[in-house]
Parts: structure tokens; sequence; C-alpha cells
């Protein structure tokens, strides 16, 4: 007998379901997300996205995608939604290289409809939609699924208020998990905590529906149980805060519970007249005892999924993560002004281990990147050393505080930004790509970027001892391989340093692109061309009297980063060289484009977009060909 999961082709086809055949497809499910998209496809999310297995498949049934919309919140946990949709036979290429996106994505399917990737934006699209559509004179529902630690997000409040102030046609389901990746914080997560543990509440609920079951079933009697159940809900269950904001509150209800799940959502979809909040509750990795047992590390799928025999993956040294937060521990334990916050990322920034050890002294604040800067620079007024610990692209959702509330008042706020540059299997979404660029336009700010662990430390201690604000970005991953253990040491801010002295061209690279321009160097040589190597650390303030040395006395430049060109750091080089007439011995910037670029290896990345060795190389040959005429179109890149 085959399975019922390769029947389903599209949402029509849940339709014909009973529900002990949707209960055994749940069940096919979990079975094949984790045996198809993590043993074969490799790593993505797998816990939330076991959790909300039951509650995807009440929702195709009950609604009509693509003509409702639905919008995910993130939308990591989308992989089930993908899978009825029409793409489970490409589910084991998601996030894999010119595979499915990770999240949703409308140029994969118009059941997508709305890309994500960042928290707290699916509530304000399907208010968009809501209004598009009653604009148009349409009537389709409007469904935004939103996760319990994406309400911690000031924009998804924002966006239920301005719904409840429009009185809009619109359903948002609260997928209330108690995580987003690790345990949320703050006093709405903590009231909704108190709800799924209460004894009271659950024990109520069931004693008062046994009681109901036997009662006559007149409509007065069943008006006044409802009435009983709503109070007793009442009293335990933050309800006014939701219908503060205008919105009619319905639950909690079990969210693996299909039957529940569809009895409800039929019901709301009748309250036509104002906005509708659906309280699910569930549990991340649920189905899968070990991924329900540590949902934390489970959120990624690959940690506990190796099959018994199966050769151990290479061991790469430590990351970059963990070379930053293993920097900032031993900067907290020699100095009392020294403290770090981060934006609901405790364990990507890899400050876990540094919070457990100092609870006083690392901030999680939720997902709430811009209190995270303001909050640090709060701290900055009173004589602390705030390091923010964050991904590059979710520093862009601070953006204002970082001039607002740090630039303006020169505060030494540390930005520390992990993920800068090429991501790998996040993507679009998630690429680093304009860091570099929106922050070399703040007067007062400190722009830099190490070669390698060693000088990731060094930097970040430079950044403690300056008295403004200062900024590091770091890329995802293991670097070079530097010592990661050396004392700390203090770098002469807009201070580069030369790795190679060469004739021919200069290579300046910025970050993790030196050690490409390294390995391009040597390949270079390899065709009679010589090379200088610039290590630039600081992409604001530049190393001026180094840069104008190079212009003169070699003629021949390349930057090479993993940012836009736009406001980069090339550009920053050409803008020098540009002041002082010498704009002619700018050979080029190797940047990244101006795209938006998918997921894929970082490795693979660097060789598309030619910022590796290998390609860098190439480009630079290129470049020299006119003044190098006996070097022949194609010589150099075959050899590579």
């Amino acid at each position: 007998m085959g399975r019922l999961l390769d029947s389903i082709d599209d949402p029509a086809s849940l339709r014909t379901l009973s529900y002990a055949e949707l209960d055994a497809l749940a069940a096919e499910i979990r079975e094949f997300l984790v045996e198809t998209v993590h043993c074969i496809g490799g790593g993505g999310h797998l816990a939330s996205n076991l959790g909300v297995v039951e509650l995807t498949l009440a929702l195709h049934r009950m609604f009509d995608s693509p003509r409702d919309k639905i919008t995910w919140d993130v939308s990591h946990q989308t992989y089930v939604h993908k899978m009825l949709t029409g793409r489970k036979d490409r589910m084991a290429t998601i996030r894999q290289y010119q595979g499915l996106s990770g999240f949703a994505d409308p140029s994969e399917s118009e059941h997508d409809a709305f890309s994500a990737g960042h928290a707290g934006t699916a509530i304000s699209a399907a208010v968009g939609m809501a209004v598009a559509r009653d604009l148009k004179g349409e009537d389709n529902h409007v469904v935004a699924v939103v996760g319990d630690g994406a309400m911690t997000a000031g924009m998804a409040l924002e966006a239920m208020n301005h719904a409840g102030h429009l009185g809009l046609d619109l359903i948002v389901i609260l997928n209330d998990n108690a995580m987003s990746i690790s345990p949320n914080v703050g006093a709405l997560s903590r009231n909704l905590n108190k709800l799924r543990v209460d004894p009271l509440y659950r024990n109520a609920k069931v004693e008062l529906g046994n009681v109901v079951e036997h009662l006559p079933l007149g409509r007065a009697m069943w008006r006044t149980a409802k009435r009983l159940k709503t109070s007793m809900r009442d009293l335990l269950v933050p309800v006014r805060f939701w219908e503060q904001f205008g919105f009619e509150y319905y639950g909690p209800i079990d969210g693996h519970n299909i039957h529940e799940l569809e009895g409800t959502l039929d019901a709301i979809k009748k309250v036509r007249q104002k906005p509708v909040l659906l309280h699910v509750l569930t549990e991340k990795g649920h189905g899968i005892p070990e991924a329900a047992s540590d949902p934390i590390r489970s959120h990624s799928g690959t940690y506990w999924m190796k099959k018994p025999g199966e050769p151990g993956a290479p061991v790469a040294g430590p990351s970059y993560s963990q070379v930053f937060a293993q920097a900032t521990q031993e900067l907290i334990e020699q100095d009392e002004r020294v403290v770090a916050v981060t934006a609901a990322m405790l364990e990507g920034t890899g400050l876990a281990p540094v919070h457990a050890r100092h609870p006083g002294r690392v901030f999680d604040v939720a997902i709430a990147e811009q209190h995270a800067v303001t909050f640090a620079a709060g701290l900055a007024t009173q004589g602390l050393k705030p390091i923010v610990a964050i991904y590059s692209t979710f520093l862009q959702r601070g953006f204002d505080s970082v001039v607002h509330d740090v630039v303006v008042q020169n505060l030494p706020v540390i930005l520390a930004m992990d993920r800068a540059g090429f991501v790998g299997d996040d993507g679009k979404t998630h690429q680093g790509f304009i860091d570099t660029s929106f922050l070399r336009c703040l007067p007062n700010m400190v722009v830099s970027a190490p070669k390698d662990e060693t000088e990731l430390r060094d930097l970040l201690y430079t950044g403690i001892m300056h008295d403004g604000p200062f900024s590091l970005r770091f890329p995802r991953g293991a670097g070079p391989g530097a010592p990661a253990g050396l004392p700390m040491k203090e770098i002469p801010i807009g201070k580069a340093e030369v790795l190679h002295e060469g004739s021919d061209v200069a290579l300046v690279g910025f970050g993790a692109s030196v050690a490409e321009c390294v390995k391009a160097a040597a390949i270079l040589a390899n065709q009679g061309v010589d090379a200088t190597v610039v290590n630039a650390r600081f992409a604001k303030p530049l190393d001026e009297a180094l840069f104008l040395d190079l212009a003169r006395r070699i003629g021949r430049v390349v930057t090479v980063e993993e940012n836009v060109r736009a406001g980069g750091f090339g550009e920053g080089v050409l803008a020098l060289l540009s002041d002082h007439q010498l704009a002619g011995s700018f050979l080029g910037a190797l940047t990244m484009p101006d795209a938006i670029v998918d997921h894929g290896p970082q490795t693979t990345m660097r060789a598309q977009h030619c910022v590796d060795a290998r390609g860098i190389a190439a480009r630079v040959v290129e470049m020299l060909r006119p003044d190098c005429p006996e070097m022949r179109p194609g010589e150099l890149t075959r050899s590579l």
C-alpha cells in the first residue's frame, strides 16, 4: 500500500481525507521531514516544521490557497506548506544550491503569498493584502501565521494596532510553542507561558468538557456552558490584551488536534466584521522525541540525524561566532564595564554559554533589534561598554537607532555583526551585503573587518578601548585557522597591514576577502604577476597614506569585498584616489552584484561572483591585459 503523501499534489487533494487518514498523513509528513529533508537534503529547520504539521493541514483544508492569502512570519516553518503545494518532489533540494528556498518565496509558487525571512512582518503584509482586497471589492480570506517569538517584535504589534483600527476582515493565528529559536523572553512570552503550564486551566477545561457532554442540549444550557467556559478562560488567558487591539480572541486550542483546529477555523471564517486572533498551542519538534526533547538544537535538523555507522563530518576549527563569544567572555571577566546585548540570538551569536556564566552581563532583549541598539546606547551613557551581537541582516532593522541614538551622541557602542557576506543556505533574506555601505556613511562610526580569528579578537578589544561608535563585521563559519587564544591587543584605528610586497598590482582585501587575495596572489605569481596584498582592516577611516602610496608607486589597485559596490569599501578607496587625481590607478572593485543573491554554499557563491582566489586572479588578469599584451586571453583561467 502506497503512502498517502504520494497522492497529495495540491491542497485540494486533502479535502477528501478522513480524520483518521489525516492523522496517518501527519505521521508520514513527519517521517518525510526527517528522512528526506534532513538526511538526504542536509540541514534546514526541523523542530519548527514538526510543530506545525496539523496546523498546516487544517489551514489548507479550510482555506482556498492561493485565492485565500496565507502569510507566514519568518517562514522557516513552511516546509509542510511547500510539500502540500506541489513541491514535495523537490524537498530534498531545500536550502541547497539552485534548490528550493528554506523560506516562503513567491517566485517558487503562487501559494507563497509573501516572501519572508525576518520576524514580525507577516501581519503587516496581511494587513496590506486585506486592505487591497477590500479596495478591489474582492472577498477572499487573508491569514497571517505568527509564532509567539515574532510577537515580541514591535512591528507585529504595530500591525495589529492598525488592523484593529481599520476593523479589517483578517485572521491572525498565534502559533504558540514558547520558542522562536531559543526560548522567548519578555513579559508577553511569560504571560503566554503561564497558560501553557497552568494545571488549573488544563484540568478545568477537561472537566468542563465532561460536564457539558452530559448536559441537556437546550440552547439556553449551551449558552450558559459557553459563558462559563469563556469566563474561566478570561481568568487565566490575557484575552483583554488582544481585545484592546480591536481583535476578537479565540482559543487557546490544541494545535495538534486537526478536528479541533478545523472546527475553530470554520467558526472564525464567519467573523468578517473585525480581525480575529486564534491562539494555537503547539510543541516544537512534536512527534519526534529527539527533537521535542531538545528543540533549540533541533531547530536545525542535522545535529542528531546522522545514522548509525555513518562517518562524522570533518571537524573544522572554531567558528567566528565561537571566537567572538570567547573573546566577549574574556572581556566581561577582565572589565566590569563590558556587557553584551543580543536580540533573540543567544545561540546564533555564540553567547548562550557566556549568558549562562554571566547572566547579569549578557542581555537578550527578544526580537527587538531597534530596542537592542538604543538599550545599548543607554548603557553607554552611564559609562558601560556594550557589545551588540547581531547578524548583519538584522542590523538593518536597527539602523535608525544606530543613527539617532548612537552616532548622533557619539556613544561607545560596539556593533559586532556576524554573518557578514555570504550566509550560505539561509539565502536572499539573510545575505550580509550592505552593512559596510550603510555604516560607512555615518559620521563618528568606525567600520572594520578582521582577516582572521586572531584579528577578530584584536578588533573587538580595539572597539572596547575606543571612545565612540565602532563596528566590526565577520563571516559565517570557520576562519582560516589563525590562533584564537592569543592575548588581545589594540590595533591603531585606520591602519592597514601589508601582507606581501609586489610590483605589478595591489590587491586590497577587506575582511574575509583578505584570505582569498593571499591565495589569488599565489596563483598570479605562477603566471608572472607580482601582487602586493593588503589587509585593509578598516573601511572607515581608510589608511589614506598607504593607499595613496600604492596608487603612486604601483599604479594598479584592485579592492575585494563581500559587500555591494554602492557605498562599499572599494568606492571609498576610489573616492580617496580621485580626490588626489589618482583615479586612473584604480583598476576596479570586486564586489557583490547589484542584485538579489540566492542561497548556496559560501564557496560556490564566492566562485560564482568571482571573489574567490581563482575568480580574483582571473579578473585581475583581465584588468591588466591592456597593460600586459603578452598575456594571452584565457591563459590564466585555463591554468587555474
